[in-house]
């Protein structure tokens, strides 16, 4: 039975759904259903910001206020039992209501344009003001952050230097070469330095505290004569320096951006400057190499010059000698013929007369080397014969020996 009745409950709404598509494809109104269900759905959108809006400003300012009350016309909340019971759906006082209350609850708790307007101006200015302390609460706690970073790394170089030290003082420089076991004496040497080191560095930072305290104490005291005499800085002279400090900000911007172009003008200046001195020295060693190769060409200049001059003095002399050579052969007298016959003859003839004198001369010499031999082997010989050394020599060797 149950299921008929769905069945049939589904055949009616596809009919009336195919009725309807019937009726909108007849009359050619879907471009306009489809227009008024998107602006529909946008303004459901916007009405539901504006709702959650208005739940966040009720949520922050309490709805019972008089001052709202009177000033934007809220009418007083029902009791919690009453309302539950007002609002539940099979109630009497639901049924009578739903029909008569419709209008008055609208007039009642409909908000004016300029009241809409003040409660989102109050509520963004709520929001610049969260957003103002929770930008402070950010940078204080990176501020925190940092200092902890800081305080965590200069521990962590701390812990580094002493492990460092500790591994060179003790663990290789305080060893027995011979045991191979660390010195008691040098090991507490060492702690007793290190406990020294840390002991005036508790001091340093003790002397440090007490004048940053001075010092918080003597600002503070500033700062509350300011207040005193009236001095202080109000909002508007905070939002004014924020003003001034970010034009500031934007003119450092601007010097720094100038000061980066300026930085990469006199980088590239530097380029070409460094350049041009390259250029410069290679032209420097070329005008020392030129220099060098002029007083080199001057040198063979003035040697060329030397032996010029002294060349033109050869060949003044040769000139001199020529002309003399010149007169003798014009005063040269030819002999006659037969004088050269006989003169000739007569050359030939001493030239055998010398080479037959050369023959006999070698010959001599032969035989004076025959005779120095004999008579050296003679004197060898007879070097101890006390007669033979008081006989004279003959005649013919005394000649030799005198030769």
């Amino acid at each position: 039975m149950a299921e008929s009745i769905e069945t049939a409950s589904v055949d009616t709404s596809t009919e009336n759904k195919d009725q309807c598509e019937d009726f909108f494809l007849k009359s050619g109104q879907f471009d306009e259903l489809f227009e008024h269900i998107r602006r529909t759905k946008e303004h459901n959108d916007a009405l539901a910001i504006e709702t959650e809006m208005f739940k966040k400003f009720l949520e922050r300012v309490s709805p019972l206020d008089a001052t709202l009350d009177t000033k934007w016309n809220i009418a007083p909340q029902p009791p919690p039992g009453q309302d539950q019971l007002s609002t539940m759906p099979g109630s009497r006082a639901s049924r009578k209501r739903s029909k008569s209350k419709v209008g008055a609850i609208d007039k009642t708790h409909k908000l004016s344009p300029e009241q809409k307007c003040e409660i989102s101006q109050r509520e963004t200015d709520e929001l610049k003001s969260e957003l103002v302390r929770l930008k402070e609460k950010t940078s204080k706690d990176i501020d925190l952050y940092r200092a902890m970073m800081d305080e965590a790394e200069e521990r962590e170089a701390e812990i580094n230097r002493a492990r460092y030290e500790f591994e060179r003082d003790i663990e290789k420089g305080a060893r027995n070469a011979r045991t191979n076991k660390v010195v008691g004496e040098k090991v507490r040497r060492y702690l007793e330095e290190y406990l020294k080191r840390r002991n005036e560095k508790i001091d340093k930072l003790k002397l440090k505290n007490s004048t940053l305290k001075g010092q918080k104490k003597k600002l503070s005291m500033q700062l509350k004569q300011k207040e005193e005499m009236g001095e202080v800085l109000h909002e508007v002279d905070f939002n004014q320096l924020k003003i001034e400090n970010q034009q500031y900000i934007e003119k450092i911007d601007e010097r720094n951006q100038d000061l980066l172009k300026l930085k990469m003008t006199a980088g590239n200046t530097l380029q070409v400057l460094n350049a041009y001195k390259h250029k410069l020295q290679e032209c420097t060693e070329l005008s020392k190499r030129l220099e060098q190769e002029a007083n080199s060409r001057k040198e063979l200049l003035e040697r060329i010059d030397c032996e010029t001059s002294q060349v033109e003095k050869e060949r003044n002399k040769a000139e001199s000698i020529n002309k003399k050579l010149k007169q003798q052969l014009d005063d040269y007298k030819v002999p006659e013929v037969m004088d050269y016959v006989t003169e000739k003859a007569d050359v030939y003839e001493l030239q055998k007369k010398v080479k037959s004198w050369e023959r006999k001369l070698e010959i001599a010499e032969m035989a004076l080397k025959i005779h120095k031999k004999d008579w050296t082997r003679l004197q060898m010989t007879n070097q101890n014969n006390p007669w033979y050394a008081s006989v004279p020599a003959p005649p013919a060797q005394q000649k030799v020996q005198t030769q």
